[in-house]
């Protein structure tokens, strides 16, 4: 099991928050799996992200990868509360209550309204909390038909629907701690919107909204999903920034009215605490360009794309015959190609716009190596509280042998969101080693 601040994960496998994890449906298929630790929703906007048939994914022939236009979920955050609770409220296919976490992952356009996201995921964990303590039993009074639902809670009465028989049993956990926040600022296809997390100094007002929300109930667990990096200075300065949110604690800081100096995960007492439990790395490669012939997709036949030519030399056997070169040749270089606009018909790409973000087995050198330089320099920092931050590994976790690379590289949970596309929630399986 892992442990990243109040969240316990077993087994250390999660969802990266993606278009798979979107619906009720599929959240609710992720939370039943014995082979996730955590679930991850699909990145809210507080009212919806407007989405079209731009937006879409195409998967690779030649490797498990892909490359994806998709922006943030078209469901607003208030949908994802309610789901969550669902999830936290309902009993498990045995009867026993959830325990598995949930990590609500969030963005927004202005710190003002990241707050009151927060605020709002606030309330939900004081509800759960409410929701146990309502009767020795709480919600997990042995539930009827209607109670015990597994489909989504707008779904029509004539769904179907599984009973369970309650053990009698209080829960030992406090619910709030099952829910965690995850905040993106890292998407690479949101028109005109580059991702701030390039630009980290930019993202400071944001975090100072986290960092205001953890100190004023430090049960949260609060954990930033970034973009791949290039170079090893991004590296630094994201740590640098994020050492300047820690405090000097007391003992009674942790626990209200405690006198009991608080404990991290290896039993050692706690010195400091930073709002940031983990990082989440990496999101996808922006501005990346399949064909359509490498991918699958039976909308697309690039065979009927000439380049806009007549004719072309291309795809035969005979060597293209010598040019004569004009009058002015002699004195002019040749021109350069015209790309083709991703509007004409057919198009030759995988994507509607063209570009769209890289993921799976083609992103996972480069995930490696962010893994690798993120941990490196949080095991060497002098301050306690960033030694405690984990890594969640993303990017290429398509195999046992690639988690297995991701935990090497320094992950202490990897997640996988170009597989879960692929092979729905058997993914999950296939990182287990299952056949």
């Amino acid at each position: 099991m892992v442990r990243i601040h109040t969240l316990h994960i077993e087994p250390p496998v999660v969802n990266a928050s993606c278009a798979w994890a979107s619906e009720y449906e599929q959240l609710r298929e992720l939370y039943d799996s014995p082979h996730t630790g955590a679930v991850v929703t699909r990145t809210a906007t507080f009212n919806g992200y407007s989405e079209d048939a731009t937006n879409t994914v195409a998967f690779a022939k030649s490797s498990v990868s892909s490359v994806n236009s998709y922006g943030y979920s078209p469901h607003s955050l208030s949908k994802y509360l309610e789901w969550v609770y669902t999830l936290l409220t309902t009993p498990m296919l045995d009867g026993s209550p959830p325990t598995k976490p949930v990590i609500v992952s969030i963005t927004a356009s202005t710190p003002t309204v990241l707050a009151e996201m927060v605020e709002n995921i606030q309330t939900l964990r004081k509800k759960l909390r409410a929701s146990y303590s309502a009767s020795t039993y709480g919600d997990f009074a042995p539930p009827t038909p209607s109670q015990a639902r597994r489909t989504s809670p707008g779904a029509s009465p004539a769904s179907p629907t599984h009973t369970h028989t309650a053990p009698a049993i209080v829960p030992t956990i406090d619910p709030a701690t099952l829910v965690g926040i995850e905040l993106n600022t890292s998407c690479p296809n949101i028109k005109d919107a580059p991702p701030p997390s390039y630009t980290f100094p930019f993202l400071l007002p944001y975090l100072d909204v986290l960092s205001s929300a953890f100190y004023s109930d430090p049960s949260l667990t609060i954990g930033l999903k970034l973009p791949p990096y290039l170079y090893s200075t991004r590296f630094a300065e994201v740590v640098r920034f994020v050492h300047t949110y820690t405090r000097e604690i007391r003992p009674a800081a942790f626990v209200k009215g405690s006198q009991q100096q608080p404990l991290d995960s290896d039993g050692q007492a706690m010195r400091s605490l930073n709002p940031f439990a983990y990082l989440a790395c990496t999101n996808t490669l922006g501005n990346c360009l399949f064909f359509g012939e490498q991918v699958f997709n039976d909308r697309l036949e690039s065979s009927t794309y000439t380049g806009g030519s007549a004719s072309t030399d291309m795809d035969t056997d005979e060597p293209a015959p010598p040019r004569t070169p004009s009058p002015s040749s002699s004195t002019s270089s040749t021109p350069p190609p015209a790309p083709p606009s991703p509007t004409i018909t057919p198009s030759p790409f995988a994507l509607p716009p063209a570009l769209g973000g890289l993921g799976g087995d083609s992103m996972h050198p480069i995930a490696l190596g962010n893994v690798y330089s993120f941990a490196r320099l949080l095991a060497a920092h002098p301050d306690h509280a960033i030694r405690r931050i984990r890594i969640i590994g993303i990017g290429g976790v398509t195999s046992p042998a690639a988690a297995a690379r991701m935990r090497a590289a320094g992950a202490s949970v990897v997640g996988c969101a170009t597989l879960l596309g692929r092979e729905g929630v058997r993914a999950f399986e296939i990182l287990a080693g299952q056949p």
